[in-house]
């Protein structure tokens, strides 16, 4: 049976869904196309989980609490079920790759009827007409290797939208589980990147952003030289298109052929993504990452020198095994050297699989909470004066809505992904604004449009 006649309406039950996302924008861009082909097969979206006649949870194993959420969910949906004994409950995502994990999740929740891995999502259809005679939990987890096109997407809003580009990673950090649950990394061909964008832009949307473990790697697999470069030039020229975004980026790829291809193309925001991880050569070589912080630093300068409008955001781990004081202060002198406009900072946990579960030198909970403590106080100094440092200055500002605090001001975000509230109203979003900057804090700008 074809992927296109498996997306027939289904009868005999609830005709309502639900898609419950954790984790990262590839997991939500996944939920999208759970959504998209649960709406081709007939369903309608709901919010209220006692009236869906299917629930799908796409989990996300990166770190210990996203797990400890789903498994708290799960928990939770045990007497919604008894209510509702009809209703189809499947569980995908990252934590289901896991074999161990996926058969835990079916021992313990036997009401799950379906359990999927991250490659499965285009045999969701049939799972769940299977799942609607059968009785037992329906397992499909296969190691993803090829990429399904034409999956359709429910689009969250007609403004931006997520676009993988590539699948899993190659890097194997010694912290990470996403290459073992992911696969290896997997391009997809430029010309099915270029018709999604393309049809994306035809339907009015301003704003992509191209996603993938590590973009900068783009086409390797396909034998291309600059392909992540190449692929910004063919899709900026796309009419009706407004801004390229695009995340995550491994600093070991960021090449000098792609900053000049950025350089060139106006449409790509002046906003990285560059994770550090750490400021220590020593941690950095345990975390396998495949740079050392002279590197680092260099790669920095070099985007600031050819791109001096960039903000450059970053993530940043304390605790890794075997990490002494003098390593966190490594770590703390990048944040003075770099100065992130933001930071998304977190601890080291134990990831089962992973080289650094096994590794001596663990550090104790109180000692990683006191330096994770001392380094988002001096981010959000940091964060606080670059913010500050606004006042004054023009932005062009995408409007996307309303605020939802305040609902006399439009809501809005800056091409270096600053979040700005001004004076507006409802028919001003999608519309592009020169706005003045009035005022800074650790989190948005307040401004006023200047006159067209």
């Amino acid at each position: 049976m074809s992927q296109q006649e498996l997306f027939t309406p289904i009868s005999g039950q609830d005709n309502s869904y639900s898609v419950i996302s954790f984790g990262c924008q590839m997991n939500n861009s996944d939920s999208e196309k759970i959504s998209g082909i649960l709406e081709q097969m007939g369903y309608n979206s709901t919010d209220d989980l006692e009236k869906a006649g299917v629930l799908i949870i796409n989990t996300c194993c990166v770190r210990e609490t996203a797990e400890n959420k789903v498994y708290g969910l799960l928990g939770r949906l045990r007497k919604v079920k008894e209510k509702n004994p009809q209703l189809i409950i499947g569980v995908g995502g990252c934590m289901t790759q896991v074999e161990e994990t996926a058969r835990h999740i079916k021992k313990r929740y036997p009401y799950v009827n379906i359990v999927f891995g991250t490659g499965n999502l285009h045999q969701l259809p049939d799972m769940i007409n299977k799942a609607l005679v059968r009785k037992e939990t329906l397992m499909e987890i296969c190691r993803p290797e090829s990429i399904p096109e034409g999956i359709p997407a429910r689009r969250q809003g007609g403004l931006k939208a997520w676009i993988p580009v590539m699948y899993g990673c190659d890097n194997f950090c010694t912290y990470c589980i996403v290459p073992h649950v992911r696969g290896r990394e997997r391009s997809r061909q430029p010309q099915d990147i270029l018709k999604e964008t393309r049809d994306l832009a035809e339907k009015g949307f301003k704003e992509i952003t191209l996603l993938g473990q590590n973009v900068n790697s783009y086409g390797k697999d396909l034998g291309m030289k600059n392909g992540f470069g190449n692929l910004l030039t063919i899709l900026n020229p796309i009419e009706g298109l407004l801004r390229i975004r695009f995340m995550t980026s491994h600093p070991r790829d960021f090449t000098d052929g792609l900053i000049e291809a950025i350089k060139n193309a106006d449409k790509v925001c002046e906003h990285f993504h560059i994770p550090i991880q750490a400021g220590s050569n020593s941690i950095l070589k345990k975390m396998n990452r495949g740079y050392d912080r002279e590197y680092y630093l260099e790669l920095i300068n070099k985007i600031r020198q050819h791109i001096p409008a960039a903000a450059i955001t970053s993530d940043i781990m304390v605790g890794f095994p075997g990490e002494t004081e003098r390593d966190f202060l490594d770590t703390m002198d990048i944040l003075e050297k770099v100065r992130y406009d933001t930071a998304f900072t977190f601890v080291y946990n134990k990831r089962s699989g992973t080289p650094a579960e096994r590794m001596a030198d663990q550090i104790p909970d109180r000692e990683k909470t006191r330096r994770i403590e001392i380094l988002i106080k001096r981010q959000n100094q940091i964060s606080l004066e670059i913010n500050e440092g606004e006042t004054g200055k023009a932005h062009q500002v995408l409007a996307e809505g309303m605020s939802k605090t305040n609902p006399e001001m439009v809501s809005g975000r800056t091409r270096t992904n600053k979040l700005v509230m001004f004076p507006g109203k409802e028919g001003n979003t999608g519309r592009t604004f020169a706005v003045k900057i009035k005022k800074g804090t650790l989190t948005y700008l307040e401004g006023e449009a200047l006159p067209e």
